[in-house]
């Protein structure tokens, strides 16, 4: 019974470190997907940038009202050396193209058809809900996980 009990937590050990999302301090995952024109766009493409990581999708109300929070800061900070690379989750990329027109983003934008139902990008990632932000340091680690709008301005003028 006992040996039982230790290979289940040590199972659930496995797991949990498998899962685990990437940690400030760490180099972020690639990330290498196609933009509204099918071109490739790597996210390792900004290194030497401050880059805010955001996973969204169209169909998600928090993610627009994100979509507009974040669109102040990139027009002040993007002739800084700040970037947004987003990464939509959206299955259907007709809607995406129609949300990224509405919501008049102007910054990076790439897709992943597959990721809603889970595959190797969402598990990489661990994104458990969206929106999901990372912010990147200019090296290209992890510098945090979901700022706010009010605290990722005072992180830019730090890392800026």
């Amino acid at each position: 019974m006992k040996k039982l009990l230790l290979l289940f937590l040590a199972a659930i050990c496995i797991c949990a470190v498998t899962y685990a999302q990437p940690k400030p301090g760490t180099v972020a995952p690639e990330i290498s997907l196609p933009d509204a024109n099918g071109k490739m766009t790597k996210l390792s493409d900004l290194k030497g940038k401050v880059v805010l990581l955001d996973f969204w999708a169209s169909w998600c109300g928090p993610c627009r009202q994100s979509n507009r929070a974040i669109s102040k800061l990139y027009n002040k900070y993007k002739n800084k050396g700040f970037e947004i690379f987003g990464v939509s989750i959206d299955d259907n990329a007709s809607q995406w193209n129609k949300a990224v027109k509405q919501d008049k983003i102007t910054w990076m934008q790439v897709i992943d058809t597959k990721a809603a139902k889970g595959n190797m990008l969402t598990y990489t990632w661990n994104i458990r809900y969206i929106p999901s932000t990372f912010l990147i340091d200019k090296q290209g680690k992890i510098y945090t996980i979901d700022p706010g709008e009010e605290r990722l301005e005072i992180i830019l003028k730090e890392l800026l």
